[in-house]
């Protein structure tokens, strides 16, 4: 059981190195946003106000699961949500609500896979930030996660 959970995560990590949190990103690849349920619908249309895209990049929306089942936080949706996006080599951003105890639990897994993510009340400001993000950042030689974490760094 060991040795199929140490192969397992080298994959994860070769899997991780080969994606976008590599060097750079080739021109039409897709990457993925993953965004929470709150801010889905206007993310998306956002995006598809942009063509599906950012640069010479593809971008697709990843909607989440809700964090909230009748007012309460749902830690296993959180942590599912977050380890979702980082186990996904193309994730490039994580669209988070504007609701703490969400950010506390999912940030630290974002964290750990260096995917960046934007805070925000609104699904369409978020995406149209994240993808002003991903265009500055597509061009460059560095970790497209890395440069897309710079671009969205107060500044």
């Amino acid at each position: 059981m060991r040795r199929v959970l140490a192969v397992s995560a080298v994959l994860v990590a070769a899997a991780a190195i080969a994606g976008c949190g590599g060097e750079g990103a080739e021109d039409g690849a897709l990457v993925d946003v993953y965004v929470s349920a709150g801010l889905c619908a206007e993310a998306r249309s956002e995006l598809a106000r942009a063509g599906g895209e950012a640069g010479s990049l593809r971008v697709r929306a990843v909607c989440l699961a809700a964090e909230r089942r009748d007012g309460r936080l749902d830690l296993a949706t959180v942590g599912a949500n977050a380890r979702r996006a980082s186990e996904d080599s193309t994730a490039v951003a994580y669209l988070l609500p504007r609701d703490p105890e969400v950010a506390r639990f999912a940030t630290p897994i974002l964290a750990a896979a260096e995917i960046p993510w934007i805070t925000a009340r609104s699904g369409e400001t978020a995406m149209s930030r994240t993808l002003r993000a991903i265009e500055s950042a597509a061009n460059t030689s560095s970790s497209l996660r890395s440069a897309v974490s710079e671009s969205l760094e107060p500044g």
